[in-house]
Formats: C-alpha cells, sequence, structure tokens
C-alpha cells in the first residue's frame, strides 16, 4: 500500500471556475475515513454546499466505500466493465483505485478526485485538464478556432507567472510555438513549480483535444516528471 493512500475531493465554482480543496478521502487496511478540509469554508462562502450525506464539519469513518462515491463510479456487474479496468490500467475492479484513475467525475456537478504530489514523491505521473483555456484563448468554451491547434501527442510547455494575482505558484502551459494555453490546476501549482524551479525535468503530453465547442474542459494531458528517458542499446559488433 501507498505510503501516503488518499485523494482530495476537488470542488469548481461555476462561476469563477476556482478549484476548491474541500474534503480528504483516506483509505487504510480496514477502513474509508472521509473529512472536509480548510478550503471547504472559503468554498462555502462562494456557493459551495456541503455534501449531503456528511452533514457536519467532523471525521467519517466506514468499512466500505461510501455510497456516495461508488455511485459516481461505473457498476463492477456492467458487461464491458474489463474495458474500463483495462483504460486505467487496473487487473480487477477497486473502486478507489477508480476514483483515483478517473477522478469520479458526473455532467451533474462539478466534483472530482485528485491523487495529491506529496513533497516525498521522486517521480510523479499525473493527468488532468488544463485550467483557464476559456480566458486564456478568449474562445468561453463556445468557439475552438480562437484556441491554439492542439493534437494529440503534442508535447507542451511550461512557464511560471509569479505576477499572477490568483495563484503565486501559477504555472502557464505553453504550444510549441510558445502560445499561452492555460494553466496547470491551482491544486499542483505548488508542487510542480517548486519543481521547476529545483531544475527537474519534466514532459507534458496531450492526451485529449476536444473541438465540439461549449466545453468547460477541451485538453487533458499527462504529465512526468522527470522526464523519462530512453536508455541506449549498445550495438553489438561483429568479430
Amino acid at each position: 500500500m501507498r505510503e501516503h493512500n488518499y485523494l482530495y475531493l476537488i470542488w469548481k465554482d461555476p462561476k469563477s471556475r476556482k478549484n476548491y480543496t474541500v474534503g480528504r478521502l483516506e483509505k487504510s487496511e480496514s477502513r474509508y475515513v472521509f473529512e472536509y478540509c480548510n478550503e471547504y469554508k472559503e468554498a462555502h462562502k462562494v456557493g459551495g454546499m456541503m455534501i449531503q450525506a456528511f452533514p457536519e464539519e467532523k471525521r467519517y469513518e466506514s468499512e466500505e466505500l461510501f455510497p456516495l462515491f461508488t455511485s459516481r463510479l461505473p457498476d463492477k456487474k456492467r458487461k464491458n466493465i474489463e474495458v474500463i479496468l483495462e483504460k486505467y490500467g487496473l487487473d480487477h475492479y477497486d473502486g478507489f483505485e477508480l476514483l483515483r484513475k478517473s477522478g469520479g467525475r458526473l455532467p451533474i456537478d462539478t466534483f472530482e478526485f485528485i491523487d495529491p504530489i506529496f513533497d516525498d514523491d521522486l517521480e510523479i505521473e499525473r493527468e488532468f485538464y488544463i485550467e483557464g483555456i476559456r480566458h486564456s484563448c478568449s474562445c468561453h468554451g463556445k468557439n475552438c478556432e480562437f484556441r491554439p491547434q492542439i493534437e494529440v501527442g503534442m508535447n507542451l510547455n511550461f512557464r511560471l507567472d509569479n505576477t499572477n494575482k490568483y495563484d503565486v505558484c501559477a504555472v502557464q502551459v505553453l504550444t510549441e510555438k510558445k502560445e499561452v494555453l492555460g494553466y496547470i490546476p491551482r491544486y499542483y501549482s505548488q508542487s510542480i513549480s517548486e519543481r521547476i524551479n529545483n531544475g527537474m525535468t519534466y514532459e507534458c503530453i496531450v492526451l485529449e483535444a476536444n473541438e465540439e465547442g461549449n466545453c468547460q474542459e477541451c485538453v487533458k494531458v499527462r504529465l512526468t516528471m522527470p522526464k523519462k528517458t530512453t536508455a541506449s542499446i549498445p550495438s553489438l559488433k561483429i568479430m
């Protein structure tokens, strides 16, 4: 089991599009634990509601994954469940790991689970949607013609934005032509900016690029830190 075996529950304000870390879900060998985080109170001030299944700011424990969270996952009895598990690199059904891999996103709300980046993580591999494209590209989620040309497999670059008034650790995401596409999600920005400042290499590859318009998030990427290098294979000499 991982040393840090918990996920953060993120709520995105539908108006400002700002992310708030509102809860923490932990898995141990015998139980699951959910509790609200400090940013929940800040989210509540701008319209974030307390989750009905957890009506008080206290520690909740259960021997099984809370039904509220399993309802955000595909049914383990559905016919193509093996295909879904393969998509997320799982060899058996594990609700907690599915939340980690998929985020448990639903079209009816703006909650999602994310896998935190810890200070002692020597290697990082995370998948996420680039934030702020609607603002940076002035497409407002409706007109993809205003967004820089993006293709699956494209390698993107980062640039620190220390003057950002909303996030002092903000990290801009740029295309190969140095066009500003958007930002790293705020819940990852501090960890990633610190590693960039320390000289850690990275690779950010486009996994999805939605061009259907009227979207909230349209570019999904996979970030790897440090960048993986392919070891050279010595050639054989024929004697």
